[in-house]
């Protein structure tokens, strides 16, 4: 790692308050106290001993002013595990000590690559015992582009097992992530088709819409109930459009992105250009770029796919780990009334951000605009509240159970 030279370090904290003051998404942004919050790191910042003490320094100013949604990126930035990874953890209290547990484990994900199962037990990484400080402790990040040895305990009585994650070069630099199967399909009792999303793969959704075409026009064609699982979801691109589409025959509207500026000028979101449909080929998207070229914001609709035999019997399972693109499918569908939301509050984490460079091999990852239902609803912050609250079962699932998945099956067979 190269060590950053005072000038270095001073030319990327000016950027990084220039960036902060051009483009946060908040309409009420306090410049003042930006740049109060800014003089009291200046110090700290330009006279950090390394690159390591200087991206430090820089994350506690980031986060003074926005704890969850301002970010410091680099090659060498640890990521959420739901990225690096491709799992997320619960907190449990084992044998009178707080552990972390995997609870989901996305398909041909890094830790389902590695053998990890949920409910598996989290003893160390790398080495180091891994042990959260409290029940609201974040989860441990991990590093990319790496080979990391982690020990796992599972089963009673307890077997360790000793698994190697090797997280890959990430495709896209502003939103690394590992690759996983972002579409997995089964089926369960009752005639119920099952559907798991686990990421909306692809900054356009491309792929994604073409994948749900052939399972729509095929597998589940002549489904009568369907379950989407969007737990772990991160989000990902616009494919979404295209999930929320096979909710309902209708073109209906879904939402749109404000910013800073739009809310300040009080702009009228129907005025907004209206993106209606994701392309099925890369040769639309020239002519996309044209269509939205120095567009900050469009209002999304439904693309009226018609009517399905699953329509008014769809249940959608998310959890405490649903976020972004996965939330605005689960608010559309919760607002329409065209899905029962089950499983666990999701955290509201549904900003749209873009990253500035900032030379050096950073970026500043910036919020940019908060998304907006077409009911005018926010839930930034707020989150989803199922309609059927299933909490986890970590003994259910270190005994190879879903609850939370075997709980809607039932509720989506006596509901309707």
């Amino acid at each position: 790692m190269m060590e950053l030279t005072r000038t270095q370090r001073a030319a990327l904290l000016t950027k990084i308050e220039a960036a902060v003051v051009e483009k946060y998404f908040e309409p009420d942004f306090d410049e003042a106290r930006w740049k109060g919050i800014v003089n009291r790191h200046r110090s700290t910042i330009l006279d950090a001993q390394s690159t390591v003490d200087f991206e430090t320094a820089t994350s506690e100013m980031l986060t003074e002013l926005s704890p969850k949604t301002l970010g410091l990126l680099s090659e060498r930035t640890p990521i959420n595990p739901r990225n690096a990874i491709n799992a997320s953890f619960s907190v449990q209290s084992i044998s009178d000590q707080l552990r972390w547990v995997f609870q989901d484990v996305l398909p041909g994900g890094v830790a389902a690559k590695a053998g990890v199962r949920a409910g598996d037990v989290l003893v160390e990484v790398a080495g180091k015992p891994m042990v959260p400080k409290s029940e609201a402790s974040t989860e441990p990040p991990f590093e990319m582009q790496e080979s990391i040895a982690v020990k796992i305990a599972r089963g009673k009585p307890a077997t360790e097992l000793s698994l190697s994650l090797n997280t890959g070069t990430p495709k896209y630099k502003d939103n690394p992530y590992s690759q996983l199967t972002p579409v997995t399909t089964g089926s369960q009792p009752n005639g119920t088709a099952y559907l798991k999303v686990s990421l909306f793969q692809g900054k356009v959704g491309i792929d994604f819409a073409n994948e749900l075409d052939r399972l729509f026009a095929g597998q589940f064609s002549s489904s009568q109930r369907l379950i989407i699982d969007l737990r772990g979801n991160p989000g990902g691109g616009i494919g979404g459009l295209t999930l929320m589409s096979y909710l309902t025959p209708d073109r209906l509207p879904i939402g749109y992105s404000r910013n800073r500026k739009m809310a300040q000028e009080r702009k009228d979101p129907a005025s907004l250009p209206i993106f209606d449909r994701v392309p099925r080929s890369k040769l639309a998207i020239p002519g996309l770029a044209l269509k939205f070229m120095g567009k900050t914001s469009v209002f999304l609709y439904t693309e009226a796919q018609g009517k399905r035999s699953f329509h008014g019997r769809v249940l959608i399972l998310v959890n405490e780990h649903t976020t972004g693109a996965a939330e605005m499918v689960a608010q559309f569908a919760q607002e329409n009334k065209l899905a029962i939301i089950a499983g666990a509050k999701t955290p509201g984490r549904l900003v749209s951000r873009s990253a500035t460079k900032l030379g050096s091999g950073y970026r500043l990852i910036v919020p940019v605009a908060a998304y907006i239902s077409a009911k005018g609803t926010q839930i930034e912050g707020k989150g989803i509240t199922p309609d059927i609250e299933i909490p986890w079962s970590y003994t259910d699932a270190a005994a190879g159970r879903d609850n939370q998945l075997e709980t809607a099956v039932e509720a989506l067979r006596t509901a309707i």
